[in-house]
């Protein structure tokens, strides 16, 4: 099989999708498909899918996996493997993503993350989970990576499962224009976005981008009536003060639309994703909040007189 990574046929768009992940149960209600989009125009240091960063198909090298056999360098087009003092190495910067090399890899060393879709090829996957949608009131998510990078696959996605009766929500960062955010939201049953922090210059050195136009947009996702569910990831050293916690819960308060507010614990599962892609992990030595550090940053941040919940 040859990969795809060419860009998207605006006649019928696609999408660079990393994963699609069945019985999801925390990206919204019900039993959920969520679809992974490739590509991120934030750079959040604790990032849990750093896979999903970049907007092209990139391969990720588990070396604990290498058995060593030497396919991939024979199958490589343009020399990316090389054996130096007897040790793999991938040099990225000469991978064009054609994947020859993971298609030679029995021992899944080689992964290749990002693979252009149509709609219906997504469609056919989400569908499979039609009965437990309707059982659990669940449906399909568009997550990342930001979904609203592909606008056009994400509102044709939609459009298509919205057709078919499903509840449809999305996961956004909201660092975008508004005409992206608003031409989804027609066909979005629910819209799940992150504030990490009011502060701008520090959202700025946390996530190497200012959040005006974040919290400029929730207002105006608040004001549209779409259900809303803003998510504040608690990071330590970042944004874990119950001063940062209800300053966003009382920002929070005024979107009319917001169904809760959410307080989600930084877990430090994504060093080996880091590491397979040749990337630094700067989160690497930080901890999960405890249980009980979260419940206190939940009941802070309730003094906003909003519903709040916390994992």
């Amino acid at each position: 099989m040859t990969h795809d990574t060419h860009t998207q046929d605006t006649a019928a768009p696609r999408g660079l999708i990393s994963d699609i992940q069945r019985f999801s149960i925390h990206d919204g209600p019900g039993i959920r498909t969520t679809v992974f989009f490739k590509g991120c125009n934030l750079r959040c240091f604790w990032c849990h899918n750093p896979e999903t960063l970049a907007l092209r198909p990139e391969l990720q090298l588990y070396l604990d996996r290498c058995i060593g056999c030497g396919a991939c360098f024979q199958a490589c087009p343009h020399g990316a493997h090389v054996l130096e003092d007897g040790v793999h190495r991938f040099l990225c910067e000469r991978c064009q993503g054609c994947g020859a090399c993971a298609e030679t890899c029995f021992a899944q060393a080689l992964v290749l993350v990002g693979e252009w879709k149509t709609v219906d090829e997504v469609l056919t996957e989400v569908l499979r989970d039609r009965a437990f949608y309707e059982t659990s009131g669940g449906g399909v998510t568009l997550s990342g990576g930001e979904p609203l990078l592909q606008p056009e696959f994400a509102v044709a996605l939609l459009t298509a499962c919205r057709e078919e009766g499903l509840h449809t929500a999305i996961e956004t960062a909201a660092q975008l224009p508004w005409e992206r955010i608003a031409a989804v939201l027609p066909v979005t049953d629910l819209v799940m976005m992150d504030v990490k922090l009011l502060d701008p210059e520090r959202h700025q050195a946390a996530t190497g981008a200012d959040n005006a136009r974040i919290l400029a947009n929730a207002r105006r996702l608040g004001a549209a009536g779409v259900p809303l569910i803003v998510r504040t990831p608690i990071v330590p050293g970042v944004n874990d003060t119950a001063e940062d916690v209800t300053a966003i819960a009382a920002f929070a308060a005024e979107l009319p639309s917001l169904l809760y507010y959410e307080l989600l614990p930084f877990h430090p599962m994504a060093a080996s994703k880091y590491d397979s892609l040749g990337m630094d992990y700067r989160a690497r030595d930080l901890k999960t909040p405890p249980k009980e550090r979260m419940e206190a940053l939940a009941a802070a941040a309730r003094t906003a007189g909003i519903t709040v919940q916390h994992r």
